[in-house]
């Protein structure tokens, strides 16, 4: 078997004559998120995905079990897991056959090896880990399997969720599961609107100012670490004391921090993975951070990292519903935020983890942070 794939490799020269698993032999032909025109086997009885985040829409596409290869970031044991799809599926995922690096660092070899019927591939919109149509192209041509890329997207402004909506049905149309996709992006939008509308006739008088460090960014960060257009602020009407600085992360001088001295603070819990605990240290030993109000006055509050491995946006929109009780209880009476993200979690990836995933940041997600 080894020589003879061996000698189909070598036929090949990995320039695009790649077997094709499954299949009924039918196609159809798409465009995919960089306008490229695609022809792919419908509906494909094999795919892998590569990139930051892809493996996590197929997941929401209830497609999982279409995964034929994984890179090498499924395969790892983490300290510390922040991907609920991974929590879910990770046992599932982590012994199928290798990719390549993970970021979207294909192996051609190793995939056309697998011979997936569709490659998915996408990147972080706005990072240096985004992908591009000229690199769809150049793996489709080494492998000779159709792949079909789009970039990834974001919550934080109509263009980048626009991205992410145009990938979900991109591969929902590949897969068959447009319905699927449709629904998804049904209850994102009729989610954000119920936040919204709880908090909509807020006077501007009334909103409270909030800041949110530790955000984690390619790995843990501290206290400066912030999103300036961090989406759940935006849903139930508050006062982020560092909009203006960007859509992107963004680092802010500490100094800038003591002087806007928001009423909130909420640290996003993924910072415990730095030395003494990131932000949470800082709070408790940094002379300037703790005379901040909110420090003296006990608003300091835990939420889920949402950025591990892209956006989990299960998570962004379970931490708004937090972030809302917490601001304004009145508005959120008949919502217990954690039962709520257990609905969100088996909405989108099919099992209820909230607990599991509160587990790995050592319960301190939707909780007061005590300093």
């Amino acid at each position: 078997m080894l020589a003879a794939l061996v000698l189909v490799m070598l036929a090949a020269g990995c320039t695009g004559t790649g077997t094709v698993q499954g299949g009924t032999g039918e196609t159809v032909t798409i465009t995919d998120g960089f306008g490229r025109t695609v022809t792919v086997p419908s509906p494909p009885e094999s795919v892998v995905s590569s990139g930051s985040g892809c493996l996590r829409y197929l997941v929401y596409l209830q497609s999982q079990d279409l995964t034929v290869g994984v890179d090498d970031i499924e395969k790892k044991d983490q300290t510390i897991e922040g991907r609920p799809y991974a929590l879910a599926y990770g046992s599932q995922f982590k012994n199928l056959p290798l990719i390549g690096e993970f970021r979207g660092k294909d192996d051609p070899e190793k995939i056309l090896g697998i011979g997936p019927a569709v490659v998915f591939k996408t990147g972080s919109t706005g990072t240096a880990y985004g992908t591009s149509a000229a690199e769809a192209d150049k793996l489709q041509e080494k492998t000779g399997i159709p792949v079909v890329a789009f970039p990834y997207g974001s919550l934080r402004n109509d263009a980048e969720k626009a991205e992410m909506y145009t990938g979900l049905r991109t591969m929902g149309e590949v897969l068959g599961k447009q319905g699927r996709a449709e629904e998804v992006i049904a209850y994102i939008e009729a989610t954000i609107a119920d936040l919204e509308a709880r908090t909509a006739d807020i006077p501007e008088a009334d909103q409270k100012t909030v800041y949110i460090g530790g955000v984690s960014s390619a790995g843990a960060h501290g206290i400066i670490s912030t999103e300036p257009a961090y989406p759940p602020f935006s849903w139930v009407n508050t006062k982020n004391v560092a909009a203006g600085l960007g859509t992107a992360h963004a680092d802010v001088a500490k100094e800038a921090l003591v002087d806007w001295d928001p009423d909130y603070l909420f640290i996003d819990v993924g910072t415990i993975q730095m030395e003494s605990d990131g932000a949470i240290g800082e709070l408790k030993t940094d002379p300037a951070l703790k005379g901040l109000t909110a420090t003296k006055e006990g608003r300091v509050y835990g939420v889920l990292p949402y950025n591990f491995y892209s956006t989990n946006y299960e998570t962004v929109l379970a931490n708004a519903y937090f972030i809302g009780k917490t601001l304004y209880p009145d508005r959120f009476e008949d919502v217990d935020p954690e039962e709520k993200a257990d609905e969100i979690y088996t909405f989108f990836i099919g099992k209820p983890v909230f607990d599991e995933h509160k587990n790995q940041y050592r319960n301190l997600g939707f909780a007061e942070i005590t300093l």
